[in-house]
C-alpha cells in the first residue's frame, strides 16, 4: 500500500512538500505540484481520512436525520443535500427515525458521538427534548420542514400552500370539504395545514363537520382507512371533494372510493400534497402541490454549510411551491 513517504521518495522531495500539494496548503512550483500529482494518478495513493481529519478538526463527515427513509420526500431531499455536499467533498451518514420523536432525540446524540461536522434533521416534532439535545450537541444543525426555536431552519410555507389547495378546491364549488390530516403532534403538517381548511372554511361561512375530518400517519393504508372512516360516518351527509394532506394518503384514499364505486371527480374529487411520482401516473392523474423537494435539499446543505464555515444566515426561511391541477379534480 502506498504511503505519503512513498510519493515522496518517487518524487524526490520531502513529505512536507506533498502534504502541501495533496492539500492545497502552501508554495509549491507548478512543475513540481504535477509531478507529485501525476505520482498520485499513476499509485492510486488514497490520503489517509483519519490524519485528515486530525489535521483539520472535521471528520467531513455531516448527519442527516430522515423522518421516513422511504419515501419520496426524503429521497428528493437526500438527493439535494448530496449533490452539494459531495460537491464540497463530505460524505452524508444517513439515519431513519420511522417517525418515531424519541429516536429524533437518539440520534442527535449518537451523531455527535460519531464526530459529525454537523447535522441536517427533518424534523416531524417540535419538542423541548429536541431541543436540549440540539443545544447540548453544540454542533451546526439546520432543521428542514419545521421551524425549530433557536436552530436555523429552512421551512415548506405549509400554511399557504394547504389555503391554496382549499381555496382552489372550494372556488371550483367543493363546498363539501373533507379532509385527511395527520397528529398535531407535527406542527408543520399536523397543524399548518389544518388550520389553513379550517380557516378558508370559516371565510366562507360553511361548516366544519367532525365526520368530514379524519387523520392518517402518511401512509397509503391510513388514507384508505380515513377515507373508509369519513364514508362509513357520513352515510347521509356525503362531502363531495377530499383534501388529504399527503399524496400518499390521497392515493390511498382514492383507492377506498373506487372500491366502492365512486367515480372521480365526478362523485368526488380529491387532491393532495407532495407532487409523489404516482401522483402523475395513477388514474385519474392527482391534483397536488409541488414542494420542490430537492432544490431544498439544497438550500438546506448550503446552509449548513455556512455555519459549519461560521459565515452569517438567516435563522427561518421559507421555502417556495406550485400548485398542479389534474384530472382528479
Amino acid at each position: 500500500m502506498t504511503t505519503i513517504n512513498d510519493i515522496a521518495k518517487m518524487a524526490d522531495v520531502s513529505r512536507t512538500t506533498v502534504s502541501r500539494a495533496l492539500n492545497d496548503s502552501g508554495y509549491v512550483s507548478e512543475e513540481v505540484r504535477n509531478k507529485i500529482m501525476a505520482i498520485v494518478k499513476e499509485t492510486g495513493y488514497m490520503p489517509s481520512l483519519s490524519a485528515k481529519s486530525l489535521r483539520t478538526k472535521r471528520s467531513g463527515v455531516i448527519g442527516v436525520i430522515l423522518p421516513k427513509i422511504s419515501t419520496e420526500t426524503s429521497s428528493r431531499v437526500v438527493n439535494g443535500v448530496n449533490d452539494v455536499l459531495s460537491n464540497e467533498g463530505f460524505q452524508i451518514l444517513l439515519t431513519d427515525t420511522e417517525l418515531n420523536k424519541q429516536k429524533e432525540v437518539e440520534y442527535i446524540r449518537l451523531l455527535k458521538s460519531r464526530h459529525v461536522d454537523g447535522i441536517l434533521i427533518l424534523a416531524t416534532n417540535v419538542n423541548q427534548p429536541l431541543l436540549d439535545a440540539i443545544q447540548a450537541a453544540a454542533i451546526p444543525v439546520v432543521c428542514l420542514g419545521q421551524k425549530l426555536p433557536g436552530v436555523t431552519s429552512l421551512a415548506y410555507n405549509d400554511y399557504d400552500a394547504s389555503a391554496d389547495m382549499t381555496t382552489m378546491l372550494l372556488n371550483k364549488g367543493y363546498t363539501r370539504l373533507a379532509f385527511i390530516g395527520i397528529s398535531n403532534d407535527d406542527p408543520a403538517v399536523g397543524q399548518l395545514r389544518e388550520q389553513a381548511y379550517l380557516d378558508k372554511l370559516k371565510e366562507r361561512n360553511l361548516p366544519v363537520k367532525d365526520h368530514w375530518m379524519a387523520v392518517g400517519d402518511f401512509s397509503i393504508d391510513s388514507g384508505y382507512e380515513a377515507m373508509k372512516s369519513i364514508l362509513h360516518t357520513s352515510k347521509d351527509d356525503l362531502p363531495s371533494a377530499v383534501f388529504a394532506v399527503t399524496d400518499r394518503m390521497a392515493v390511498g384514499a382514492m383507492e377506498y372510493l373506487k372500491e366502492q364505486g365512486f367515480r372521480i371527480p365526478a362523485d368526488m374529487a380529491i387532491a393532495g400534497i407532495g407532487a409523489s411520482v404516482m401522483s402523475k401516473y395513477i388514474t385519474p392523474a392527482l391534483t397536488t402541490i409541488d414542494y420542490y423537494n430537492q432544490e431544498a435539499g439544497q438550500h438546506a446543505a448550503r446552509l449548513l454549510l455556512g455555519k459549519i464555515n461560521h459565515e452569517q444566515n438567516s435563522e427561518k426561511l421559507k421555502l417556495s411551491y406550485r400548485l398542479i391541477l389534474r384530472d382528479s379534480v
